[in-house]
């Protein structure tokens, strides 16, 4: 008995070792568009958010039953980062002397806005289903995604600004922004990278 559950114990850490292997570069992004940190350093509190909800993956890997995991550990990371966004009630800029505004690329946004923003654009994941994630109204979740994707286009982080124009000509918009999510289940799939928005999920192309 205890051999066989020494070798269930060896199979559970390789197959989870497997997984973290081809998901943890994704998911750390995904963490850290959700701090706000700056991506061009370490960034300590999308590590541990990642951290915690690996562990809670792994705990419950042999429970899974088909579940993917990455589904799984997403979950588990939104989950997280919600309960401690909400409790705090964080403003847009996270300062008012306490604190210095994040600095990564969806730091001007508030943590419900930069959550909603990662899970339908970064991730593909339909409306209803980051509304019944979050405990949210569909229409909430559509509304803090249009709001989220306007102040982005209207506010480009620090290098993304638009060109000056010469010559009186319109200026032009800045390129691959995709239009605000129209359909509830969705989200848009721009043509060409967008420098100011996060880059979707491979998978939320897929039909």
């Amino acid at each position: 008995m205890r051999e066989r559950r020494a070798a269930q114990e060896r199979r559970r850490a390789r197959e989870f070792e497997a997984f973290v292997a081809g998901a943890a570069g994704r998911l750390l992004r995904a963490a850290t568009l959700l701090t706000a940190e700056p991506e061009d350093r370490r960034a300590p509190d999308a590590e541990r958010l990642l951290t915690l909800a690996l562990a809670r993956t792994y705990a419950a890997w042999d429970r899974l039953r088909g579940e993917d995991p990455y589904d799984r550990t997403r979950q588990e990371m939104a989950a997280r980062f919600a309960h401690s966004a909400w409790r705090e009630r964080l403003p847009r800029a996270l300062g008012h002397g306490r604190r210095p505004p994040p600095g990564g690329l969806l730091g001007r946004l508030s943590p419900q806005e930069r959550l909603v923003l990662v899970l339908r654009l970064y991730e593909g994941v339909a409306e209803e289903q980051t509304a019944a994630q979050l405990g949210l109204p569909a229409e909430r979740v559509h509304t803090l995604c249009l709001r989220a994707v306007g102040h982005m286009r209207s506010n480009p982080p620090a290098g993304h600004a638009k060109a000056p124009v010469r010559g009186g000509a319109p200026a032009p918009e800045p390129v691959g922004v995709p239009d605000a999510p129209q359909a509830p289940d969705a989200p848009p799939a721009p043509s060409t990278p967008d420098p100011l928005l996060p880059a979707p999920h491979p998978e939320a192309a897929a039909p």
